[in-house]
């Protein structure tokens, strides 16, 4: 299950829950829209990986699968970009093909 981590890694924009500017990639870290098209180009900083958009998690509890059952992660993870170190990945990853990285 997904943790539905609620800030961006690299500029700390909070992304609730219910937020169309949530983006992760597959091992979850979590970035908004206007940095992963701006800086890091559909490049995870931490695997090389690609982004989707986040699902958001329903409130309604008629399945029991839920925002009320399962809330959304406390853990916070506050990792601004460092140009020099991402260049290496973003320079070997950006003009492949998230599924073919």
């Amino acid at each position: 299950m997904l943790d539905i981590r609620t800030t961006c890694e690299n500029c700390d924009k909070v992304l609730l829950n219910s937020s169309n500017a949530a983006m992760i990639c597959s091992f979850e870290c979590t970035f908004c829209k206007n940095c992963v098209d701006t800086i890091l180009h559909n490049v995870c900083p931490n695997c090389g990986g690609g982004f989707e958009k986040r699902p958001t998690r329903p409130k309604n509890c008629l399945t029991g699968s839920c925002l009320e059952k399962y809330p959304v992660s406390s853990k916070k993870v506050y990792k601004p970009i460092h140009e020099d170190t991402f260049k290496e990945i973003l320079n070997t990853f950006k003009d492949i093909e998230p599924r073919e990285r």
